[in-house]
């Protein structure tokens, strides 16, 4: 069966070759392949669709404040949950901190009724203490009340949480110590 395609085959160059030379286009023409490369209608198609996007995209992805905001909204909401679930763990109680850049979690060195936190809590990473900060020009919108989660994750008071310049507020439920959005 190979031999039968290579004997066609071999036919074929035998009758283009005996046609002669096609004048005006190359051998490769004649044997059906294209040349390689792009037309300039097609390069300057794929430069107005780019120059499109571009004027949509550019605004978003040189304002970096939206995704600052976004991010340390999100580092937030994980310390507050991460206090309650050591304060369930440790059996302990966990304070939470807050300024107007930054939280951070304290833990009581001593098993319930102590309320005092006096020891830093070390974070899922090992930092201690474990501590938010964010970037330059993002802060909270008012600094949040700090409030404790006792050895069962109960939350001393219901908190809101809301990160200047991010539309969604982090809640925190009084009777559960619930953290969400």
């Amino acid at each position: 069966m190979h031999d039968v395609g290579m004997i066609l085959f071999i036919k074929e160059e035998r009758i283009s070759l005996e046609r002669g030379p096609v004048i005006g286009k190359s051998r490769t023409a004649c044997l059906g392949f294209r040349n390689a490369g792009f037309t300039l209608i097609e390069l300057v198609m794929v430069i107005v669709v780019l120059g499109i996007l571009a004027v949509f995209a550019s605004p978003s992805m040189f304002n970096s404040q939206d995704y600052y905001a976004r991010g340390f909204h999100d580092e937030t909401l994980a310390l507050l949950r991460y206090g309650q679930k050591a304060a369930i763990a440790q059996r302990r109680t966990v304070c939470v901190a807050f300024a107007l850049d930054s939280a951070s979690l304290t833990i009581a060195s001593a098993e319930p009724p102590s309320i005092d936190c006096n020891t830093s809590l070390a974070g899922p990473n090992g930092t201690t203490p474990y501590k938010v900060t964010a970037k330059p020009n993002v802060n909270y919108a008012s600094v949040p009340n700090g409030f404790n989660f006792n050895a069962l994750g109960q939350a001393s008071g219901a908190a809101s949480v809301q990160v200047d310049g991010y539309s969604q507020t982090i809640s925190v439920e009084a009777n559960t110590g619930y953290v969400h959005e």
